[in-house]
């Protein structure tokens, strides 16, 4: 079963300093059918003005995954880390039992466009910590990286919950094919461009849930940056 998600139909927030869309219910936005897909929670597409951000503020029993597009956002947090991140890189910060953290767009002039993305943990009060790490490109180009999985397997951020997140960059004849395992489904989200995933069109903000397929297949790519969580059925 397929199900398109348009970006047109997320909410909205404008804050001046922030545009948002939510592609699940946040703060002011809610919506009964959009809750959450398995433990993924929050895919929030930011949009923060140069020189503002957000100040500290708590998080727990969350696993938080920063995916910048453009330009560069800096972390603090109650941990102790102080750290720039900026495009290519993954950050992963698990909330567990509390932290303070806050996110900072300190360049003069260039607006920080990012994917701020909440996945709920198996496991509640675990200790707080953090993960940032890069990706060369080239391992994304015309197929899907690991960024993020809960074993750390092939250098990716370990998040504490049973979510498999992947990272493509897909370009004219560039492809690629995703096998799900039994008892699995899928949220594939087009962070930018355009894409066909399993013969859905998709543009920028679009998303597309996948249950009872066994192949995800990404092809017809036109500048696409697209992220693909492999989930357990619920």
């Amino acid at each position: 079963m397929l199900l398109k998600r348009l970006a047109s139909d997320r909410g909205h927030a404008d804050h001046g300093w922030l545009r948002s869309f939510h592609s699940f219910s946040f703060a002011d936005y809610f919506d009964r059918h959009h809750m959450h897909f398995g433990p993924l929670r929050v895919i929030n597409e930011d949009w923060v003005a140069a020189g503002t951000g957000f100040g500290m503020h708590p998080h727990k029993d969350m696993e938080i995954v920063t995916y910048i597009l453009e330009g560069e956002l800096t972390h603090q947090d109650s941990m102790g880390h102080r750290e720039v991140i900026r495009p290519n890189e993954v950050q992963r910060m698990s909330a567990g039992t509390g932290v303070f953290h806050s996110e900072f767009n300190r360049h003069p002039s260039e607006i920080c466009h990012l994917l701020q993305i909440w996945i709920m943990p198996d496991q509640k009060d675990l200790t707080p910590s953090y993960e940032q790490r890069a990706f060369d490109p080239a391992e994304k180009r015309g197929k899907l990286r690991l960024v993020a999985a809960p074993d750390g397997a092939e250098g990716a951020v370990t998040i504490h919950s049973d979510t498999r997140l992947y990272a493509g960059l897909f370009d004219g004849q560039e492809s690629a094919e995703h096998r799900l395992g039994v008892n699995r489904m899928a949220y594939v989200h087009a962070a930018r461009g355009k894409i066909t995933v399993n013969g859905e069109a998709l543009i920028a903000g679009d998303a597309l849930m996948v249950r009872d397929e066994a192949t995800i297949t990404l092809a017809n790519g036109q500048q696409a940056d697209v992220l693909v969580f492999d989930l357990p059925r619920q």
